[in-house]
């Protein structure tokens, strides 16, 4: 079965000042690094207003779509700013993820990845933050447990940044294990190991600045994957942030780009005991061009040789 790639021309619309470190760019360099793989490529739809209602409550769009502006770049948090197409962008990454679920529990595709932008993991209920407008990850684990009745959805997210936005929208949802690897200290400040969720099922796994791949590999060989494989997730949903790297200006861990491939095959090797191999990938951070998209592309390859 193959793998899909699902995107939307959209999500470039998504401007930020210049300068910034989430632009365009970013997209256009991970969709160049997977031009010549052999992948399933799907449209991202526009999600539903109702997807985006099992995370974030109404009021919440509705600040997002006044505060949209007709012309020009406002700034809605200390590092977040919407353009004239960033809330197209946002419904259409949001829709990714959506299509991405239906697509691997329909057996349309046996894994998914979601090239988008905006990303998704540090937007909270009712707050937008760290780049994020619509928590991604945290939307498709609700879809595939409300929409298609799953029991146990796991969610593992090994951005550099704490994805504080997945774990407030999943803290009280017991069907959902969260697993997050993060530097600390480093912004936004949450991600500590006594973070566990209302039913226990958020483990945070904090990694020292400057460790490297080796410190990474023995932590979730130690923590996180025993505790994928006892929960026996139905579907597991990576939060693929790329920023780890040790290129990567905004943070100090030190991976290669071998360390998310090798992340990658465990990931999948745990999906292939417990969920058929069913995994569900969203792009969120990375901002090094080059090691983005050369670690986007190791990612990517993984998930094809997994469901050869």
């Amino acid at each position: 079965m193959t793998v899909a790639l699902i995107t939307h021309a959209d999500c470039l619309r998504y401007e930020t000042p210049d300068g910034h470190p989430e632009r365009v760019a970013r997209l256009e360099h991970v969709l160049l690094a997977l031009q010549d793989l052999d992948l399933l490529r799907v449209t991202a739809p526009l999600a539903a207003e109702d997807d985006v209602l099992r995370i974030h409550p109404a009021s919440y769009l509705a600040d997002l779509r006044r505060a949209l502006p007709l012309q020009g770049i406002v700034q809605i948090d200390g590092d977040t700013f919407l353009s004239p197409g960033s809330l197209d962008a946002a419904f259409r990454a949001a829709g990714a993820a959506v299509r991405a679920v239906d697509m691997v529990l329909g057996e349309e595709a046996h894994a998914a990845f979601a090239a988008i932008r905006p990303p998704g993991h540090h937007a909270e209920t009712d707050v937008a933050m760290g780049f994020c407008l619509f928590g991604n990850a945290a939307l498709a684990a609700k879809h595939a447990l409300d929409h298609h009745g799953l029991s146990r959805v796991a969610v593992v997210d090994f951005d550099v940044h704490h994805g504080n936005g997945t774990q407030d929208l999943l803290w009280d949802e017991p069907r959902a294990l969260v697993i997050t690897s993060q530097q600390m200290p480093l912004w936004p400040g949450s991600g500590r190991a006594d973070e566990t969720g209302a039913h226990d099922t958020i483990l945070n796994i904090p990694l020292t600045p400057d460790s490297d791949g080796a410190a990474m590999r023995a932590a979730y060989t130690r923590l996180a994957l025993p505790r994928l494989r006892t929960f026996k997730p139905e579907l597991i949903v990576i939060s693929a942030g790329f920023d780890a790297h040790r290129d990567d200006p905004l943070a100090q861990l030190m991976w290669e780009t071998e360390d998310f491939a090798w992340l990658t095959r465990e990931i999948c090797a745990v999906a292939a005991e417990c969920c058929g191999g069913r995994v569900v990938s969203t792009l969120e951070g990375g901002y090094d061009l080059k090691a983005l998209a050369a670690s986007a592309r190791a990612h990517v390859e993984e998930l094809i040789k997994a469901a050869t």
